[in-house]
């Protein structure tokens, strides 16, 4: 870990700034609820850092939404409990959380070209709210801004103040976002895929700008992100989420050290190696994240996974805690003893996701989570696994003729 993360550690024992209990969001459409969050619950301490890790739809960006009460549209239903500062803000209306955004808490969204107005001049941007949240004149506010530019190192600020966002660099204008932010020194920062369709120097640039800042700042902050690396060296703890749920969540060393949850290691396993051959294939998760309307029975992740078993099947496993705090929502432990007869008893059947994971198949996106293989073809427990996943279009895909690559 690094120095940032090493320093943040040491703010880990003040208050919790944010307590999250039982946190669900749902969208109401004509086909049913979509559980975009569903039941998540956490902690976080001042000055520290949570890295938030899942695939596009795992809920990551509708968790952070859910926290901040963003989520205004009428389909959207929203339940349970966040405590910011003392402060429940769970049913509470956009007129009564006005003042906490910006002054209190802030988001940096994950694209800048949607999140900046595109008619209107970055200085203005950044100095309405500021007006708005402190009470300064146009001078004052002018000033500030152009300080907040040159603090998030964008040359030439007094310039770049009168431009439009057209007129800057994808880097440039994700480096406004954070300026616009940080205006009002939020006490809590959401960072939304801050470094999406940026080049890996500008990423890496990104990165160290918000660590220096928060530092600086005095923040927390969440970090939303789709890659384990970006948080490896940045966050205190990481909660991975999956079709709207915590599965694993731990220290930042305490995970990479001693991950349990498959989907966790799946993630791991899919960030490209320096280490590897030229044109060695990336590695993928097999299938694709469950329908959030009419979700599989037991756990989410088994039609995906390579440990797979008739329990997991049936029965959706909780979130257990370990003595140490990690916590993780899995029957069969990876590195367990279980774990490993099951991968050989799963790869020895012939399962998609095993012989993927196993390097002897493809990714594809279209295999079809075959429960025959794991409960036995013909049998009461195949019956039932295929009357509750009739209605599950998404995870009914036609099996399709693989080849095993070798």
């Amino acid at each position: 870990m690094t120095a940032d993360a090493s320093q943040h550690d040491q703010a880990s024992s003040g208050d919790n700034v944010l307590v999250v209990d039982d946190l669900r969001t749902h969208f109401h459409v004509p086909a049913g609820a979509v559980k975009a969050v569903d039941g998540v619950s956490l902690t976080l301490s001042k000055g520290t850092t949570l890295g938030v890790v899942g695939e596009s739809g795992s809920g990551k960006t509708v968790l952070s939404r859910s926290i901040m009460g963003l989520n205004t549209a009428e389909n959207a239903m929203t339940s349970g409990s966040v405590i910011y500062d003392g402060v429940e803000l769970v049913g509470k209306s956009p007129k009564e959380m006005k003042d906490l955004w910006g002054a209190e808490m802030a988001m940096v969204f994950q694209d800048p070209m949607t999140s900046l107005n595109p008619v209107v001049k970055v200085g203005r941007q950044l100095t309405e709210h500021m007006r708005y949240h402190l009470g300064i004149s146009k001078a004052e506010a002018r000033e500030r801004a152009v300080g907040l530019l040159r603090e998030v190192r964008i040359p030439e600020a007094d310039e770049r103040f009168d431009n439009y966002p057209h007129e800057m660099s994808g880097g440039m204008r994700q480096r406004v976002c954070i300026a616009s932010a940080l205006a009002c020194d939020p006490k809590l920062l959401f960072a939304d895929e801050p470094t999406t369709a940026l080049d890996v120097t500008v990423q890496h640039q990104i990165l160290n700008l918000l660590g220096r800042l928060q530092r600086e700042h005095h923040m927390t902050m969440i970090m939303v992100t789709h890659d384990l690396g970006v948080v490896a060296t940045r966050a205190n703890e990481i909660a991975v989420m999956y079709a709207g749920k915590i599965v694993e969540k731990a220290p930042t060393q305490a995970l990479f050290a001693d991950m349990k949850h498959p989907y966790t290691q799946s993630l791991l396993w899919s960030i490209p190696k320096t280490s590897q051959p030229k044109h060695t294939r990336l590695s993928a998760i097999a299938g694709r994240p469950p329908d959030l309307i009419n979700p599989p029975p037991g756990c989410k992740f088994a039609p995906r996974c390579a440990y797979a078993q008739p329990v997991c099947i049936e029965v959706e496993p909780p979130l257990r805690t370990q003595a140490d705090g990690h916590q993780y929502a899995c029957h069969i432990p990876v590195g367990t003893p279980e774990s490993k007869a099951a991968f050989e008893s799963n790869l020895d059947a012939g399962l998609a996701q095993t012989l993927t994971a196993a390097g002897k198949m493809s990714a594809r996106e279209d295999i079809e989570p075959d429960y025959s293989v794991i409960v036995g073809d013909g049998t009461e427990e195949h019956a039932k696994m295929l009357r509750e996943n009739k209605n599950a279009q998404d995870l009914a895909w036609k099996a399709q003729p693989w080849e095993a690559e070798h």
